[in-house]
């Protein structure tokens, strides 16, 4: 019964699902439809609100910060010393179940401390993998992604690691709470942990379950498995010893962990976006050994973001139109939230935060996105309802995360290193879905009346 209803979702996906960007496209003119129909807009306003600076081109920031991440990330895992350890790991592996757990594991580890490091790393071990054991690879690939929905729990999480920074809780809930929420109210909160444990291994689980009998297991096309030669470059040229050069190289190792310890030590220990793409930017330079090697690895990995690069600008106009609205009337985003406050009470709250998040999510796909869209509605909802404020920010947070795995705009990275489609993993991910919803609303629930 698992079996055929895992089929039935692959099947469904593979027929119905379109491109990335179309898939974009289309979100675009729901939109901008639902924004028509139900927000007293007319077509000239809602075109007005999703093509202006503000919108369309207004995530110009956040984004570079984003496919930082991907690429700074995407470098360490690269790096010749990461590489032997993933082959150290893909050893372990002895069958296609065991394959999927170890796969799953590794990629939400590494998921929870960076999730472009996860992406990149997660795709890696599981072609690493596919080597060795007749494993399905639609299902390992789908697998590595899958730990993704544990990363905005992690310490790369931008709502959490957002209102860690000042001014911004204030901001968010016009002026109603004061201060910061430190990452031990959030990321290292014990029950936070709890939730990203189990969700793991439940993911783990699930997927070794899905994996399907010999004759239909799909094995990988010989040719996705090719290994790049390792590059030599000669020192032709004084630019090339330059490059290479491990003085230079060194010095600049030394200048970034010093700046590290700096920053600790002057301001605690409060990660940030900028701060954890400045730690893997260290970590990447350390690990490929010399200047150019680096700047090889950053440009391979630059790659894998240029589907963000191009649909950033359209998720960020879908964004202008769901928090546009007429004069003394509510927008789309603020009509789905406001819904969930009005029927919340301290304890339920955070469930419906994550419900709404989830439903967000699909059209607005970014958690900085999201945090824009929803921050000011759910910060200050929890301030009347009476509801934990970190939680409700972590709430939101875990909303953004749960429905990824049905948007597949963050699947791109990973997808272009295993050199499949999102209509190859998307229906083993519809399972993962609910999965992930088993285990958080039971947590959250728990967490609010115990906490």
């Amino acid at each position: 019964m698992f079996k055929q209803i895992t089929n039935g979702c692959v099947n469904l996906v593979n027929r119905w699902l379109p491109d990335a960007f179309l898939f974009a496209v289309i979100l675009t003119f729901v939109v901008f439809i639902g924004a028509l129909v139900f927000t007293g807009q007319g077509p000239v306003d809602v075109l007005a609100n999703w093509g202006s600076n503000k919108s369309f081109w207004g995530l110009l920031t956040f984004s570079m910060q984003m496919v930082l991440i991907l690429v700074l990330g995407g470098a360490m895992a690269t790096a010749k010393p990461f590489q032997r350890f993933l082959g150290s790991i893909a050893g372990l592996a002895t069958t296609p179940r065991s394959a999927i757990i170890i796969t799953v594991l590794i990629s939400g580890i590494c998921m929870f401390f960076n999730w472009g490091f996860g992406l990149i790393a997660g795709a890696l071990l599981a072609k690493e993998i596919a080597r060795r054991v007749k494993v399905d690879y639609r299902l390992i690939i789908a697998s590595s992604y899958s730990a993704f929905s544990i990363w905005h729990g992690g310490i790369s999480g931008s709502i959490p690691l957002s209102v860690a920074g000042p001014g911004v809780v204030e901001k968010m809930s016009g002026g109603l709470l004061h201060g910061v929420i430190p990452v031990t109210e959030t990321i290292f909160h014990p029950m936070n942990l709890i939730i990203e444990g189990v969700m793991l291994v439940a993911i783990a689980l699930v997927c070794a379950a899905m994996h399907p009998d010999e004759e239909n297991t799909v094995l990988v096309d010989p040719s996705l498995l090719a290994t790049e030669e390792e590059k030599v470059h000669p020192k032709k040229v004084p630019a090339d010893s330059i490059e290479q050069s491990k003085i230079i190289w060194g010095l600049l190792c030394i200048m970034c962990f010093a700046y590290i310890v700096y920053n600790f030590a002057k301001y605690g220990f409060n990660l940030s976006l900028n701060s954890v793409n400045f730690i893997f930017l260290s970590v990447g330079l350390l690990l490929h050994g010399n200047l150019r090697n680096y700047v090889d690895a950053i440009v391979e990995n630059a790659k894998g973001s240029a589907s963000i690069i191009i649909q950033f600008p359209f998720y960020a106009g879908i964004m202008g139109i769901m928090i546009s609205h007429a004069p003394g009337g509510q927008s789309l985003a603020q009509m789905i939230s406001n819904f969930f406050v009005s029927i919340s009470t301290p304890n339920t709250y955070p469930l419906f935060t994550y419900l709404s998040a989830g439903i967000v999510n699909f059209f607005v796909p970014s958690g900085g996105g999201q945090w824009a869209v929803q921050g000011p509605i759910v910060m200050p909802g929890a301030f009347h309802v009476g509801a934990s404020a970190a939680l409700s920010a972590q709430a939101l947070a875990y909303g953004d995360a749960w429905t990824n795995m049905i948007q597949p705009f963050w699947a791109l990275p990973a997808l272009g290193v295993a050199g499949l489609s999102a209509r190859d993993i998307m229906g083993y991910c519809i399972i993962v879905l609910i999965v992930c919803a088993i285990v958080t609303i039971p947590g959250l629930y728990l967490w609010a009346i115990l906490f």
